[in-house]
């Protein structure tokens, strides 16, 4: 078997869709990304795009969050496929330093404001949970609506009063609106791109549908032990299972202005390079962060993309066409999510419509 899965290393690989719950409520904008009927917000607000890990959560099912991938074989987990041969795969420096692909992709979806929540830096994943990733994570806002008159938003980043004893109090009396006073509250349209490092207090507010390119984990750790929506949540989505003072540790309690807080996390996407074909902008890169890369093809026409010795992944955000690889077309249509393995030389993206393509790379 592990002979015939390296054939799939050879081709454009397509994801079965792959939605996985939340302790927060939404998707209806994934529905309508991926042209699906009806359009409903329930709790599984995300789409988890070529996962090889597992969504953390008590009760649910075994082997979710990981993706899959339909195969002459049948339809078998990406992860099963890229451990056949990770160097092909992954690409050689990839497969020797990580042995996985060292980062997730997530289309997210709020209708109600998330939890008030952080990841650890890669200090506290490796000193509390042994892990070589933290949960460092880019936002690239998609689409927004107004939920019950609200404007979208999100909170990042402690004002400059805030305290640590202060947070500790609010987080002990569970006074969520004193929590919130204590974050920065901005306002978000489409277009728009933050980086969240690990330590960074955040919450995304309801109306924010974005992409969500972060380092392999789903470490959270939660400071409001209910909802929004008044859903009760258990100790172990509070602090992970490290203790509500080991939990409070994973703040970094540095303190901003506002205008310090948008210079120190709002990226302005820098265009690399135009052609009458096609536009490529570079998002989040190694200026902002060496966990991952994220680029946008606005594309009317043909581009090639050639390797660069390790995996991608396209995420197909509007318009169709055809991928070219290998000798062989692949169409290519509006929620498509492909990736594309180091295997590959190059590929060429030829559209029948305008397309907007997201490229999501690993850590460089």
């Amino acid at each position: 078997m592990s002979d015939n899965l390296q054939q799939y290393a050879h081709i454009p690989l397509k994801q079965l869709s792959n939605r996985v719950w939340r302790t927060y409520q939404g998707g209806a904008l994934i529905d309508n990304w991926k042209k699906t009927t009806p359009e409903i917000d329930n709790s599984m607000p995300e789409e988890w795009i070529m996962s090889t890990i597992t969504a953390r959560g008590k009760d649910r099912p075994e082997h979710e969050g990981l993706s899959l991938v339909e195969t002459k074989e049948g339809v078998l987990p990406l992860k099963q496929l890229i451990d056949s041969n990770q160097e092909l795969y992954l690409g050689k420096a990839l497969a020797e330093k990580y042995g996985t692909t060292g980062v997730l992709i997530k289309m997210l979806d709020s209708v109600e404001r998330l939890t008030v929540q952080v990841h650890p830096d890669k200090e506290y994943a490796k000193t509390v949970f042994n892990s070589e990733f933290g949960k460092t994570e880019s936002w690239y806002v998609l689409n927004t609506r107004e939920i019950d008159g609200e404007k979208p938003v999100v909170y990042m980043g402690f004002k400059k009063h805030v305290t640590k004893e202060e947070w500790r109090t609010h987080f002990e009396n569970q006074n969520i609106q004193g929590l919130l006073d204590c974050l920065h509250k901005i306002e978000v349209k489409p277009g728009d791109a933050f980086m969240i490092y690990g330590g960074v207090p955040h919450a995304i507010g309801s109306g924010c549908f974005l992409m969500e390119v972060q380092e392999p984990t789903d470490y959270t750790m939660r400071v409001e032990k209910t909802t929004p929506n008044n859903l009760k949540i258990g100790p172990e989505l509070i602090h992970q299972g490290v203790g509500e003072e080991k939990m409070l540790e994973c703040f970094h309690y540095d303190t901003y202005t506002l205008d310090e807080a948008l210079s120190e996390w709002k990226i302005t996407p820098e265009v690399i390079n135009s052609t009458n074909d096609y536009t490529l902008k570079t998002l989040f890169n190694k200026k902002h962060t060496n966990c991952f890369g994220l680029s946008e093809l606005l594309l009317d026409g043909k581009h090639t993309i050639k390797s660069n010795s390790s995996f991608y992944v396209a995420v197909i955000y509007s318009g169709d066409g055809v991928m070219h690889c290998n000798g062989i077309d692949y169409d290519y249509t509006q929620g498509d999510e492909i990736f594309i393995s180091a295997a590959i030389p190059k590929i060429t993206f030829s559209s029948k419509n305008p397309s907007k393509i997201l490229l999501c790379y690993p850590p460089n």
